[in-house]
Order: structure tokens, then C-alpha cells, then sequence
């Protein structure tokens, strides 16, 4: 898109050369006394080339443009760029015909620019009469081009195809902004989709894109207001979108009131402009500009504020708003004469449009992305255990009921793990050490088993673990070893040389079984374990418990280990 503005903007057109003349309309005058005037230099002259402004009071401005030898004979256009929101009247051959943005009778429009096809039979040194008729609002400096009809149809096509990928970019942004402020419920996007489409508004009435090529008819008659609406309410938009967007509730919350009372003030100008009511009309105008000027530098200084304060969202605004303003404040350096050379800045702000759509839509995107991972990150949290880092009881509970509905015709087996005299562990050594302890079963326990299988902390020195897929041999092996495991941490519970151990039972998953049955036959099977011993494992197969020492293979290891 801003390639294809930098591309139209270095195409060059062999143009004719120009000279202007203009003054201010005055009583009694007619067309033959205003070209009078100019051949005899009483008019004042100025480049038609360069944005010139001309105050449109009470009657209007007079402008003549006179073309240049070589004189070309050639079909030509006549065009004024940017096209002022006010009706231009071309006088040829004493029959005048009007220009105007929302004119939809006219059989040839400019687009992006007003446009007069100068008639065949007028010779190619004949000037050209114009008069501005009066404007509702400040005026803004035009310029004036006399193009062959081959060069016009090419400037023109580059201009629609430039304006309409700008436009494209910034309908597509707030089309995905709105789905997402449905799929989130985040308010965010809309406000921000509000402000990218009462922005594009704007454009399309200072371009008149809306009236040609769109050909939107019933805006005839309406520029000012809409145009008048469309500013109040994208600044409106504007400070309620950043206002959520960089965070300033946390960054900025004594910037908050003045944005919000920004927000209401600009709504109240919309309807005092909407209201009919003539002293209500030109008190909103009146304030308009001032109110944007303040609420352009509230909202500059809230960013950079935010942006300092650890705002990344702010960084954003900052790159994508500041181009905007950079063009607003050259834009009304324009309107008091300044940068007459600089007329690609109306085409500028279009592009800049875009670019800010873009800008914030990837500001917006880096922020869902943002608040997923702290959402993951709190999702973790919340799901295991603050101390062991293993499942916490709710967490596994869900996940284990998730499993056995999923696989109904796979073995499950289900471990239930106690450790053996752990109260005597912090009755003895203090309650810091059993923290320790639980620690250490827990990484002893992860590391054994498979990364598939569910672990969790079911009660204080209670774990739990779901095997999918093992049978009861493979269950009673796995519980084996991890009851080895445990004992080789060699964890001391008393002074007497006794070491931690643990107790672990086992139920398979039959059926009819949820996951507080199958908890219930295991935990039954573990207290079997602990009656007959500790540091074993009790297998509970169809009402029936089955033991295993683990105490003897324990010793065998460890003395095989020895003598190795």
C-alpha cells in the first residue's frame, strides 16, 4: 500500500504550464470584468502548481488560470487537487457548469480531485474562469494541473488503485476487529474499530471517494456535518480505545478522567452539531478544532506516559498515531501558507490511515497474544500444586475423568500413593523438611513414570497416578519400582536410622467406574498395603487384595548395587 503511494507519487504527467490570478468576489461583477481585470494585471498572481489558499468569505474567490506555451490543443482536464469541500464554478464561453465532490450529474468526475474537461473548440490560450463559491468551513489550499486527456485517465486509474488498497486495508481491519470483539467480548476492538471506520469516513469525504467511484448519492447536501461527525467521533473512539488498549488504568490513572471527559465532550459536539439548532451549530463548530488540538496532545502525552511506564501496547499507539499527527500539524501549517510544495500531504493522510490500521491491528494481535500466555501462565498455576509442581486434586480429578471417558476399552490402572510415617517425619525434623520431602517423591515420582501418565497431589503426603494402557502386571511393576525409588532417596524419619517410605495401591478400571469409585477401590487397596507392613504395594482385583513386599527386592537391589 505505501509502495503503491510512493509509486504514484514519482510518476510523473506533462502538464501544462500554468499562471493564476485570483481576488475575492464583489458586488456586481461578472465574468467579462473579472477576465478584464486579469489581462490588465490587476489581479494577484500566484503558481498554480503550489497549494495556494483562497479565503472563501461571504461571496467567494475569483481565480483565473491561464495556460502556458507550448499551447496544446489536444483534449484536456482541468483538476484541483485537494478537492475543496465547497462548489467550483467554471466559466466557458459565459455558460457556467459547477464542481463539486457530491455533484453526481456531471457526465466526467475526478476521483481523488475535482476534474473540468476543457470543450474542444476553446483555444488552448484561452484562461480559464473559476470562482470558489463560499464554504461552511476553513478552506484549504488547492492546486491546479492541465493534463492531456491520456495523461489525466492515467493519473487517475493510478489514484483509484492507490485510494481503494488503502481503503481495502483499513475495511479489513475493522472487520477482523469486530469478529474478534466477538469472540473475546473485548470491548477493545470495537472502540478501536469505531475509530479506523469514522476515520475512513473522514477520508472518503475529503477525497470523495465516497461520492466517486462509490457513488454514495444520499451523503449529497451533507459533507459538513458528516464530515464535522465523523471528526468528533474518531477522537472519541480514539481515547476509549487507547484508554483499554495501553492499559492506562495501570499506567496512567490520573490521565483516565480528562480522556473520558475527551470521550464525552466530543459526543456532545456530535449532537449539538446534529441538532438544527443554529446557535448549538456554530458553538460545536467553534470548538471542534480547539477540543482536537487538546485532545490530540492528551492523548500523545497518556501514550507516551504509558510507554515509559512499561506499556508495550503504548509503542504501538506511538507508531502508528505520531505519523498522523505529524501529517495533521503539516496539514494546518498548509492552511496558514506554509509547505506550498508539499500537496501529496492529503494523499499522505490516506495512506497514513492505512498504516495506522495495520499498526494497531498487530498491536491488538501481540495483545491477545499477551494476555493468552499470562491466561496459560495463571491456568498453570491454578492447575498444580504451589509445592510439588505435580497435578493438584482438582486439576487431576478433571483430567482423569476426561481420560476415562475418552478410553473406555483400554486397561487403566490407577495408583494410589501414601507415604509411610510422614507425621513422625515432621513431628521430628519440622514441617520445612517435609516440604523438602514432598519435593523430592514428587521429582522421584515424575521422573519414573511416563510423561503420558497422570500425576497429581491428591491430600498432603497423598499422590495419585493414572496409567493408561497398563495391565495389572505392568501396574504392579511401575508401583514396584516406584516404591524402590522412594527408599533410595534415603530420607531419614526419626533418629533411629528409619527411612522414608511409601505404600501404594492399585484398582483397575472396570466400566461402570467414574473417577471417585476408582479412587475409593485404590485408596482401599493402599490402606491393605499399610496394614500389612508399609513400603509395599496392594493390588484390589474384583473385591480381592492382593500383596506384594517390596521391602525384600528392595534389599536385593540395594545389595547387588553394593557389591557392584
Amino acid at each position: 500500500m505505501l509502495c503503491l503511494f510512493w509509486l504514484w507519487l514519482g510518476s510523473a504527467h506533462a502538464a501544462t504550464p500554468l499562471n493564476g490570478a485570483w481576488r475575492e468576489v464583489h458586488a456586481g461583477d461578472t465574468p467579462q470584468t473579472v477576465l478584464d481585470e486579469y489581462h490588465n494585471g490587476l489581479l494577484q498572481s500566484f503558481n498554480p502548481s503550489l497549494l495556494e489558499r483562497f479565503p472563501h468569505g461571504a461571496k467567494g474567490s475569483w481565480v483565473v488560470i491561464a495556460p502556458q506555451p507550448p499551447w496544446d490543443d489536444s483534449a484536456r482536464m482541468l483538476t484541483i487537487y485537494p478537492p475543496p469541500l465547497s462548489n467550483v464554478t467554471v466559466y466557458a464561453h459565459d455558460q457556467p457548469q459547477t464542481l463539486a465532490l457530491d455533484d453526481f450529474l456531471a457526465p466526467t468526475h475526478g476521483h481523488g480531485r475535482l476534474a473540468w474537461r476543457v470543450p474542444d473548440d476553446q483555444a488552448a490560450s484561452q484562461p480559464i474562469l473559476l470562482k470558489f463559491e463560499p464554504a461552511e468551513t476553513l478552506s484549504a489550499p488547492v492546486s491546479f494541473s492541465l493534463l492531456p486527456w491520456n495523461d489525466y485517465l492515467q493519473q487517475d486509474a493510478q489514484w483509484l488503485v492507490f485510494a481503494s488498497a488503502c481503503f481495502a486495508v483499513m475495511l479489513a481491519m475493522v472487520l477482523m476487529a469486530l469478529c474478534f470483539a466477538l469472540m473475546l467480548r473485548d470491548i477493545t476492538y470495537a472502540w478501536y474499530a469505531g475509530y479506523i471506520v469514522c476515520y475512513a469516513l473522514i477520508q472518503g469525504i475529503q477525497t470523495g471517494f465516497l461520492f466517486h467511484p462509490l457513488e454514495w448519492a444520499w451523503l449529497s447536501g451533507m459533507i459538513v456535518t458528516v464530515g464535522s461527525a465523523a471528526v468528533a467521533l474518531s477522537v472519541s473512539f480514539a481515547a476509549l480505545f487507547m484508554m483499554r488498549f495501553c492499559e492506562l488504568q495501570r499506567h496512567a490513572p490520573l490521565l483516565r478522567v480528562p480522556i473520558v471527559a475527551l470521550s464525552i465532550g466530543m459526543i456532545q459536539l456530535v449532537l449539538m452539531r446534529c441538532s438544527h439548532v443554529p446557535l448549538l451549530i456554530a458553538a460545536a463548530q467553534a470548538l471542534l478544532n480547539p477540543l482536537l488540538m487538546i485532545g490530540a496532545a492528551l492523548l500523545l502525552t497518556a501514550a507516551i506516559i504509558a510507554a515509559a511506564r512499561g506499556s508495550r501496547q503504548a509503542w504501538f499507539f506511538l507508531a502508528s498515531w505520531t505519523p498522523l499527527l505529524l501529517l495533521t500539524a503539516m496539514s494546518s501549517a498548509q492552511v496558514n501558507g506554509a509547505l506550498p510544495e508539499l500537496d501529496w500531504l492529503n494523499d499522505a493522510s490516506l495512506a497514513g490511515g492505512a498504516f495506522e490500521a495495520v499498526m494497531l491491528s498487530l498491536g491488538l494481535a501481540d495483545r491477545a497474544l499477551r494476555l493468552r500466555h499470562d491466561r496459560d501462565i495463571v491456568r498453570v498455576l491454578a492447575d498444580h500444586d504451589a509445592l510439588t509442581n505435580v497435578l493438584n486434586r482438582r486439576a487431576w480429578s478433571e483430567r482423569a475423568g476426561a481420560l476415562l471417558a475418552s478410553t473406555p476399552s483400554r486397561p487403566i490402572a490407577l495408583l494410589f500413593l501414601d507415604l509411610d510415617h510422614f507425621k513422625l517425619l515432621n513431628d521430628y525434623q519440622g514441617h520445612n523438611t517435609g516440604d523438602r520431602a514432598l519435593v523430592a517423591v514428587a521429582k522421584s515420582l515424575v521422573a519414573e513414570l511416563r510423561p503420558s501418565d497422570l500425576l497429581g497431589r491428591y491430600g498432603g503426603e497423598e499422590f495419585v497416578a493414572l496409567l493408561d494402557g497398563a495391565s495389572p502386571q505392568q501396574a504392579m511393576q511401575v508401583a514396584t519400582r516406584l516404591c524402590r525409588r522412594i527408599h533410595r532417596l534415603e530420607i531419614p524419619v526419626t533418629e533411629d536410622a528409619q527411612l522414608l517410605s511409601i505404600s501404594i495401591g492399585i484398582a483397575m478400571h472396570q466400566g461402570s467406574d467414574d473417577v471417585e469409585s476408582l479412587v475409593e477401590r485404590a485408596d482401599q487397596a493402599m490402606y491393605d498395603a499399610k496394614l500389612n507392613g508399609r513400603n509395599r504395594v496392594s493390588l484390589y482385583a474384583g473385591g480381592k487384595l492382593a500383596n506384594v513386599s517390596s521391602r525384600r527386592l528392595l534389599h536385593v537391589v540395594e545389595t547387588r548395587e553394593r557389591n557392584h
